[in-house]
């Protein structure tokens, strides 16, 4: 597992010890920028469900400013610093265990809009439309701003959940990704 592309290049990335965690594959990780990018030029994301960070942190080597880490396992929070450290992102990110409706409360408390949110939840847990709606409900999206959910390839995601609109849906084998993009009402 390492950074695809950008300015963290080829750095690797540790796992998250256990198998509690599946990591995203280099391959669907380059495929999935390359939908939503494949650089930026700027932007906030949210790395939801993150797991060892690789989502974020390449988004991060690709162009964005800032990133916020979230996930519930004490070991994933450690892996998730550990490969901030490797990358040198300390100042560009935020780090906190909790799971998913908790950390969205409290971001929505502190009025945080994102252009980029990675959903990757354990498959077994799908979650998606429902997390989806309560981000619709409590504009955490900016307009424009894209959701990227990382699935199993059997789950069938709606082609719009609220605001948002399917424009992307692949499958990798037994992974899928499907990408929303949040319109501005009109």
């Amino acid at each position: 597992m390492r950074v695809v592309s950008g300015i963290c290049k080829g750095r690797p990335l540790k796992a998250v010890p256990g198998n509690t965690t599946r990591p995203t594959t280099d391959k669907v990780k380059g495929a999935l920028f390359n939908m939503i990018g494949p650089y930026f030029d700027g932007g906030t994301g949210l790395d939801l469900f993150a797991g060892s960070g690789g989502l974020g942190l390449e988004a991060l080597s690709r162009g964005l400013d800032k990133v916020i880490f979230i996930d519930r396992d004490a070991k994933a929070i450690q892996t998730i610093q550990d490969n901030i450290s490797a990358c040198r992102f300390e100042d560009k990110t935020e780090v906190y265990r909790n799971d998913a409706d908790r950390a969205l409360k409290a971001l929505i408390k502190r009025e945080i809009m994102f252009d980029y949110i990675f959903l990757d939840p354990p498959y077994k847990l799908q979650e998606l439309i429902r997390l989806m709606e309560k981000m619709d409900k409590e504009n955490v999206v900016k307009d424009q701003g894209i959701i990227v959910c990382e699935h199993s390839f059997d789950v069938d995601l709606p082609s719009s959940v609220g605001r948002f609109s399917q424009i992307k849906h692949e499958k990798y084998g037994i992974i899928a990704i499907t990408i929303y993009l949040k319109s501005n009402g009109e």
